[in-house]
């Protein structure tokens, strides 16, 4: 069974995200030489899209370094470290339920949590419910898309699933 802790420990998910910057580099080069104009008429669009997203995301990265800042790792050890019990996976699922982050947020600030302490349960739990539990959009859920009957169903179906995924990840990891 793969052992994703060592391979985290021993650098294995950097060696990773480069492949992923070679293969990314490789197919805009290949794309280059069949379609010059479209290349750039994408990476124009991509541009724009980036200047859009960058003020949001940098907002975003002061908040989370302000909270890492104020939480040393042995009070984010405790709330959500491996031996925070079900307090720990209770507090990771309600935060990850409540908070409106991009998934683009999530996972590296995910990473940083492994890093200051939490525990792989917990940031699964967090993941999960931060992609597929919105508390915050709820509201706008009944309103607008789903009623309340069908919202609140989705949300307690995300929310037990994010439990279920948890339990096995954190199983596969053991």
């Amino acid at each position: 069974m793969w052992k994703f802790r060592e391979s985290y420990q021993k650098g294995g998910v950097a060696t990773f995200t480069m492949g992923l910057y070679v293969l990314t580099g490789l197919l805009l080069f290949v794309s280059f030489r069949k379609d010059k104009k479209k290349t750039i008429q994408g990476l124009k669009k991509s541009w724009k899209a980036f200047e859009n997203i960058l003020p949001l995301f940098l907002s975003i990265i002061m908040l989370i370094g302000l909270g890492l800042a104020l939480l040393s790792p042995q009070v984010i050890s405790r709330w959500i470290g491996e031996k925070s019990g079900w307090f720990g996976i209770l507090a990771a699922a309600f935060i990850g339920s409540v908070t409106l982050i991009p998934g683009w947020i999530t996972f590296p600030l995910a990473a940083v949590l492994l890093k200051s302490g939490a525990g792989f349960l917990q940031i699964t739990v967090f993941v999960s419910t931060s992609m597929m539990v919105g508390v915050v959009t709820l509201p706008a859920e009944i309103i607008r898309y789903l009623g309340r009957k069908v919202a609140v169903f989705r949300n307690t179906l995300a929310l037990v699933l994010s439990f279920i995924v948890s339990l096995i990840m954190w199983e596969a990891l053991k």
